[in-house]
């Protein structure tokens, strides 16, 4: 279990960035209240793996091939992510529905440390943040204060602008 004295100290939102993903900045929500992380994904298509000759998706190894828009506001910077299906999950949503989703697995650098987070991918294009990091992340080293925002730094002018659609 971590010591609660080697945790960072948190906002509830915060800049990240996801390396392996080629993403350099996403604002994300931080939000203890979700067991796993998620961020927006369109045209999710998933790729027969290893072993999967018939395309069932029942071989070990499948893959997804998905689409991540990292601004709230703008179509610009689209990024293709593709990468190893990491599991499949039955998730109810905020509005109470619940619905499978991929999830996958993806670094995240926050304050500058990178952490695994178990992401599912869905179509955030309706909610404030394009990233949610859930509790199963942020016990790998941070708390969260409700009170603040932004602890870890701004991203620069350009890609704030970016995120909300002003350039």
């Amino acid at each position: 279990m971590n010591d609660l004295h080697s945790s960072t100290i948190a906002g509830w939102r915060e800049w990240v960035s996801l390396p392996g993903a080629g993403v350099p900045w996403i604002k994300a929500k931080l939000d203890t209240g979700a067991r796993s992380s998620a961020l927006h994904a369109f045209d999710i298509e998933e790729l027969p793996g290893d072993g999967d000759e018939d395309g069932t998706g029942g071989g070990r190894g499948d893959r997804v091939r998905f689409r991540v828009r990292p601004w709230q506001r703008s179509e610009q910077d689209v990024v293709v992510v593709e990468c190893p299906v990491h599991d499949r999950r039955l998730v109810r949503s905020s509005s109470g529905h619940s619905e499978e989703r991929i999830v996958v697995l993806l670094d995240v650098e926050l304050f500058g440390r990178t952490i695994t987070a178990e992401t599912t991918l869905s179509n955030r294009d309706q909610m404030g943040f394009r990233m949610l990091i859930g509790r199963e992340a942020l016990r790998q080293g941070f708390v969260v204060d409700s009170g603040e925002s932004f602890l870890g730094g701004r991203a620069p002018r350009v890609i704030r602008r970016r995120n909300r659609g002003r350039e």
